[in-house]
């Protein structure tokens, strides 16, 4: 059943299994007194004699310590287990009260669980809640009676179909800065780049730096009376980067419930917070995790033990799952799940077991497809957006494009090409048919002396092919700060059929990971694939890894790749 994207009434009539959601408090200064406390209690799965039902209760008056949420059914539900709460019912009323560990309840803090019940007839949503004996989803003292609804929210409709259209984006002052520092590099220190939360410690601010928070406090303030969009790259999953080792993160492989406890539940907790209901928050969720377990495990030549483990344990599927449901069911926030890229999943035995991958994801933990509202590709990646000398149905002395060194076989030459078709999957297989994509253009102009200007040389097919391409790695598997890149197409919406936006979700100057082995207290090991001295393997077929040299950690300022990735732009720099 797909979760609705706009919050409901808790007193209309609702069908059986439908959701019902509780309205945010409105802001202090709306001329609305406040709602002490809202709920929202959806029914996530339904069958013929039970379902599961997620809820959430947020706290708007005074900081608690310990809380206790009661309802009364209209008809003969009863709950058989719960989780996150100590539930009982007596008759039609039902308690839920909180767990040693989640007592304590801020002023505007979240708390959530769930519970699986039985029932038989019509399963209705309860029409009051009480924290601790005080009327949720009620206006303090409002016209609207004890339990009765308040008044819809400005824009009932939901979610837009693109969040990026007629919206200014949120320029990251942080990055800014350093981007403007560099010489020429005022001519792109004003364009919206991702903000990555990769670990938890993130979601305050490091060493002084700017928290989630002080992100959404600044978009507000650069918002004006405009619409405005604000990217957070949501990455810091239990045994992270498990096929790499330049950007693995803090959580262990079992670490899950700290991933949703310690990171996912205080970030939904804030984006949540009714002060930034009028942004527009775009989530990409969890880069380079799923389509691991597509081509990273056993039997592949390219498996590795770590992500044997992770496809074993279920934890990169549980956590995606977890940050969708929980994100989701935010009015403005638009969750956008990572697809790869065509050098990587773009053949046949990738492209549809990755698809399913993400729709396994998409629908686990109490997440469904209404959860998401696109997919981005490239992220972070430096594969051509758009190849124009050749065409995978192109041939040279009757050989195929695709059996060139270069394609390999691959079903898809370029960026653009490979996320409309996955649109297409995605969209057969259950995905809404509206989600949209997104493609990093970050850096993947590859302009400068060295972009062709016509096709390649008809000797053979791979004279045609490496004289007429643009993407100049070594290797379509090279992806670590690539020597020659330059910065791509500028951040806009809507510039081809199925694409959202361009985006710069990864700031430009910011290293991929160290070329050397640099200790560090962020989890990130040395990957030899930054190592512009190395050989290669299996995954990009043992060339070299064609990585600039002097890189910092991954995340650090990369002052020389800044400086190529402004030479070789393309659209050129002015």
């Amino acid at each position: 059943m797909n979760r609705t994207r706009t919050a409901l009434l808790a007193a209309l009539t609702l069908v059986a299994g439908a959701s019902g959601t509780a309205f945010a408090a409105l802001p202090a200064d709306s001329g609305v007194a406040a709602i002490p406390c809202t709920v929202d209690y959806k029914v996530q799965n339904q069958w013929s004699t039970g379902f599961t039902a997620a809820v959430t209760v947020t706290n708007n008056g005074a900081a608690k310590s310990a809380w206790q949420l009661k309802w009364s059914y209209a008809g003969n539900q009863r709950v058989t287990s719960a989780w996150n709460a100590k539930v009982t019912q007596s008759g039609t009323a039902v308690t839920a009260a909180n767990e040693g560990y989640n007592g304590q309840l801020a002023t505007g803090g979240s708390v959530s669980f769930g519970f699986q019940g039985s029932y038989s007839g019509t399963n209705a949503i309860p029409a009051t809640f009480t924290l601790d004996g005080v009327t949720c989803n009620v206006d303090d003292g409002g016209s609207g009676g004890p339990g009765g609804p308040t008044d819809p929210p400005p824009n009932p409709s939901g979610k837009v179909d693109n969040p990026y259209a007629g919206a200014k984006g949120y320029v990251n002052p942080e990055w800014s800065a350093k981007a403007a520092a560099e010489p020429g590099g005022t001519r792109v220190s004003n364009q919206p780049t991702g903000v990555w939360l990769d670990r938890i410690a993130a979601i305050n601010g490091v060493n002084g730096g700017m928290g989630l928070r002080d992100h959404l406090d600044e978009a507000l303030k650069q918002k004006g009376s405009g619409e405005l969009y604000i990217q957070l790259v949501i990455y810091n999953l239990p045994g992270r980067d498990c096929a790499a080792l330049a950007s693995n993160g803090e959580l262990g492989p079992t670490e899950i419930d700290r991933y949703k406890k310690e990171y996912i539940d205080p970030i939904a907790a804030i984006l949540a917070d009714p002060k930034y209901a009028g942004l527009r928050i775009v989530t990409t969720i969890e880069i380079d995790s799923l389509p691991n377990l597509v081509t990273n495990v056993t039997p592949r030549a390219t498996a590795t033990p770590n992500c044997d483990v992770m496809k074993a344990n279920g934890n990169y599927q549980k956590g995606v799952g977890y940050a969708l449901n929980k994100l989701g069911d935010i009015a403005n926030v638009y969750n956008y799940i990572d697809a790869g890229h065509h050098g990587w999943l773009g053949w046949d035995d990738n492209f549809g077991p990755s698809a399913d991958m993400f729709k396994t994801a998409a629908t686990t933990e109490g997440a469904t497809v209404a959860d998401v509202h696109g997919f981005i590709v490239n992220t972070a990646n430096y594969s051509a957006l758009k190849e124009d000398h050749f065409k995978i149905t192109d041939t040279v002395n009757g050989t195929s494009v695709r059996q060139s060194k270069w394609v390999d076989w691959n079903r898809y030459t370029d960026e653009l090409s490979y996320a409309q078709a996955m649109r297409d999957k995605l969209v057969s297989i259950g995905f809404d048919s509206k989600i949209g994509m997104l493609i990093d253009t970050s850096r993947n102009g590859w302009g400068g002396t060295q972009r062709p200007t016509g096709p390649g040389a008809t000797t053979s097919v791979d004279t045609y092919v490496d004289g007429g391409r643009y993407d100049r790695r070594i290797h379509l598997g090279n992806w670590c700060n690539q020597a020659g890149a330059g910065l791509g197409e500028r951040p806009r919406a809507n510039p081809e059929p199925g694409i959202d936006a361009y985006v710069w979700m990864k700031p430009p100057g910011e290293s991929d990971g160290a070329s050397k082995e640099i200790p560090n207290n962020e989890g990130k090991g040395f990957d030899r694939m930054c190592d512009p001295t190395y050989t290669g393997n299996p995954r990009n077929n043992n060339n070299m890894s064609g990585a600039l040299p002097d890189a910092p950690i991954s995340g650090q300022w990369f002052s020389a790749q800044f400086r190529q990735l402004m030479q070789n732009a393309y659209p050129p720099l002015s």
